[in-house]
This record gives C-alpha cells, sequence and structure tokens, in this order.
C-alpha cells in the first residue's frame, strides 16, 4: 500500500468524491432506484452525508441545499428533468433490498 500523507488522502477522495458526483450528473438514465437497488446508496444518500458532514463542522446546511449541491440543479427541477416513475419490479426490489436506515 502506498503511504500518503492525511493531506494527500483528503486531496485525493474530495478529487474521487467530485469525480463521482460529476459521472451522477452526466448519468441523468440512472435513476436512484436503480442505485440503491445495486448499491445502497443513491444521489440523496450522498447530499444526506454532505449535509451531515457539513452541519458536524458546524455549518448549518439544510436538505435541499445538499441535494443542489450533488445534483447540480434544485431537486425538484432534476426530477421534473429525469426523473421517471419507478417500475412495479424496481418498486419490489427496493422494498426487499431496501437499508435499514432509510
Amino acid at each position: 500500500m502506498v503511504d500518503l500523507s492525511d493531506e494527500q488522502k483528503r486531496d485525493f477522495e474530495a478529487a474521487a468524491f467530485r469525480t463521482l458526483v460529476e459521472h451522477l450528473r452526466k448519468r441523468t438514465d440512472v435513476q436512484n432506484i436503480d442505485l440503491m437497488n445495486l448499491a445502497g446508496f443513491c444521489r440523496n444518500c450522498l447530499s444526506n452525508w454532505y449535509r451531515d458532514a457539513a452541519n458536524a463542522a458546524g455549518v448549518e446546511m439544510d436538505k435541499e441545499t445538499s441535494r443542489e449541491i450533488i445534483y447540480g440543479m434544485p431537486y425538484a427541477e432534476w426530477q421534473a428533468k429525469h426523473q421517471r416513475e419507478a417500475s412495479n419490479a424496481q418498486k419490489a426490489a427496493f422494498e426487499e433490498n431496501r437499508p435499514k436506515d432509510h
């Protein structure tokens, strides 16, 4: 394993996170329910984790603000442009695999 400084770890983790967020912004064809069913997290989870980190650092942030940071636009706008109605199969898979904290 490569020996990295704390600053390098932080910088590389931040770069990887930014790349993930940008990738998810481009892949609007991938629905949140698909992410949840396959990976156990979605864009909303990322926005919640972002908000939790901000709040833990003493920066007050609400859900809409953190979602806009992750989605790159207001959440309602993203929903109107990109969100499709989930199929019955997607909904059933979600209920079966739903994380306990959602």
